[in-house]
């Protein structure tokens, strides 16, 4: 982690969500993230996670993340609320972007389920202070579960929020389909939230063009083919240390590493952050993760081998 920073702040947004704010802790200043930006947040365990910045346009040299306790947590959102106090140091990374907003769009349309919000407020944020033509659905449980209510509510982004409280699965398709049924003339679509709110929401968007429709995972995205946890076993060979061995149904490639004593970079662990990234030389990927593109899993030229496999027998990586 290359910055060490202070909980200035610490703002309860509901029962399960909490804002904190993040100074450094030399009183320097924070590398200014774009919108969509998150970072990688240290916790005591060893644990790494990654958070999406809240920021506003005016708010440059701090980060503002929002975590929400997650009744099954991986030990990631649990640690957060239980060991966060203001005055206690976190190291973190520099910010990183791979849900930016697109320069050359006209229309910004932004669906945000639940903690996914956060993202989409920093977005919505600076578009409302450029001017940009947006709109911010939030679909939450109720509105005691709305986070930023304040925020929301400001003269900036009012006239720009919709929000919709309670709805059930079948409503909730319903909105979607009805606010993504006709594209604005140069439209571009952001999504975050749950795995379901976000497979519902690109479906309903299924009519608009290619690379019109960005996601943010916060977890794993479901996949049609054989999970990490099944799947038939292939074999890896690492080109750098000439050595190969079997990845095993059940077995990721990242414990297959492990298991003899190799260490590979690692962070979420369920293929949306990026940080194992490998390259491919040799053998087709099995892509399972969320942050590749379209045009990246085609090329197959890298993979992310905490949750990818391997379509045929062999795969030769560069470590």
């Amino acid at each position: 982690m290359a910055l060490l920073t202070r909980i200035a702040e610490l703002y309860q947004e509901t029962d399960e969500i909490r804002r904190y704010r993040l100074v450094a802790a030399d009183g320097g200043a924070l590398p200014a993230g774009t919108p969509g930006s998150h970072i990688d947040v240290q916790l005591e365990s060893g644990l790494v996670r990654q958070y999406s910045l809240c920021n506003g346009p005016g708010e440059q040299g701090v980060f503002e993340i929002a975590v929400k306790r997650e009744p099954a947590s991986r030990g990631g959102s649990a640690a957060v609320h239980a060991g966060f106090r203001v005055g206690g140091l976190v190291p973190v990374s520099a910010p990183r972007n791979s849900f930016p907003l697109q320069d050359d769009a006209d229309h910004h349309l932004l669906l945000a389920g639940g903690i996914g919000i956060t993202p989409l407020l920093s977005m919505a944020r600076h578009l409302a202070a450029a001017g940009k033509p947006f709109h911010l659905h939030y679909f939450v449980r109720s509105a005691r579960d709305a986070a930023f209510r304040e925020l929301l509510a400001s003269p900036t982004l009012r006239g720009s929020v919709t929000q919709h409280h309670g709805l059930d699965p079948a409503e909730t398709a319903d909105v979607l389909r009805a606010v993504s049924r006709v594209r604005p003339s140069g439209g571009h679509l952001y999504v975050c939230g749950p795995a379901p709110f976000m497979a519902c929401a690109t479906g309903a968007a299924g009519a608009w063009p290619e690379g019109t429709v960005h996601q943010e995972w916060f977890a794993a995205a479901p996949s049609d083919s054989d999970g990490a946890a099944t799947g038939r076993p292939f074999r890896v060979r690492l080109a750098r240390q000439d050595v190969e061995f079997e990845v095993a149904p059940g077995q990721s490639i990242l414990q297959a590493l492990d298991a003899h004593d190799i260490f590979a970079p690692r962070s979420c662990e369920q293929g949306f952050c990026g940080t194992c990234e490998v390259a491919v030389l040799e053998g087709e990927p099995d892509h399972r993760d969320t942050y590749l593109s379209e045009e990246e899993r085609r090329r197959g030229k890298v993979m992310m081998p905490c949750v990818s496999r391997c379509r045929g027998p062999l795969l030769v990586l560069d470590l």
